[in-house]
């Protein structure tokens, strides 16, 4: 029983499965409760799917697949904040055609190449292929990520909830939003290779999402994605080497369940706070109102 239960740790591709997936989770629960608390979880979408053309690019010139991927996502924010403030459509609608542009774009230069690499595996990841190498880039990554975020998070908090109030008491505002942008796109890029463009999208929204039903505090919450990121990631490879299924959508769907589960216990806190008034202290106010 013990040695079927260890069983996924003795084989090398699962190890390199399950030390990517750690790394690519702490960066991503980090980030995600910044994208909830400031609405960007659609930003997280669009560059995420902008990534395409940059790694396609990247391939043709021999350059790392990583820097087109970067360059391709910034290029993306960049646009957006360009199109939002030179125009009356909304942030929303301006993400919507650029991401579902680029990635569009990025489908038919994929389709114009002779490739050995699977657009499949570009798109939903290839974590049981991942190299040492892979995973001391990603590593790498997470660690710049994580480093900023971290000790840049109460500037960062304040310019999610009133970006205003932080350029009144002289925090750079520009830096902040760019910044917090650029690490977005890095932290893309080190999933790319694990978790592919798509499952990427999850793991950006689901932990703020589900910690965000779960605390009040800014710190509770970002200690409690960063949890459920990393659980999820290691409990998903563990349980897709049983069920036969690839690591990247079982961490998705146990992210999934997890938030539903939140979400359900929230309601139930809910109305346990809503007590209904008790029916003998009605009664003896009505009493009391009555003339004797």
């Amino acid at each position: 029983m013990i040695e079927t239960l260890l069983l996924p740790f003795q084989f090398p591709f699962m190890q390199q499965a399950f030390v990517i997936a750690v790394l690519v989770a702490a960066p991503m629960g980090l980030l995600s409760s910044f994208l909830v608390l400031k609405g960007w979880s659609l930003m997280g979408d669009a560059i995420s799917h902008a990534v395409l053309p940059g790694v396609v690019l990247a391939y043709v010139v021999g350059l790392p697949l990583a820097v087109g991927a970067f360059v391709a996502g910034m290029v993306c924010a960049l646009t957006v904040g360009f199109l939002k403030e030179n125009s009356r459509v909304k942030e929303d609608t301006v993400m919507g055609v650029v991401f579902s542009g680029m990635f569009g774009l990025g489908i038919v230069m994929f389709s114009m190449i002779e490739s050995e690499l699977h657009l499949l595996h570009v798109l939903f990841g290839d974590m049981l292929g991942v190299t040492w190498a892979d995973v001391a880039e990603t590593g790498l990554i997470a660690l710049v990520s994580v480093g900023f975020v971290g000790f840049l998070r109460r500037d960062l908090l304040l310019h999610a909830f009133d970006a205003q109030h932080a350029r009144a008491i002289g925090l750079p505002v520009r830096f902040y939003h760019y910044g917090l942008l650029a690490v977005l796109s890095l932290v893309i890029v080190g999933a790319l290779k694990a978790v592919g463009i798509i499952m990427a999208i999850a793991m950006l929204i689901a932990p703020g999402a589900i910690a965000f039903l779960l605390t009040r505090r800014f710190e509770a919450m970002l200690a409690v994605a960063t949890s459920v990121a990393v659980g999820c990631a290691f409990f998903g490879v563990y349980l897709s080497f049983f069920i036969d299924s690839a690591p990247a959508p079982t961490i998705v769907v146990l992210m999934t369940l997890v938030f539903v589960l939140a979400f359900g216990w929230s309601q139930l806190s809910l109305h346990r706070t809503r007590k209904p008034p008790e029916s003998g202290s009605s009664s003896s106010t009505m009493n009391s109102a009555l003339p004797l």
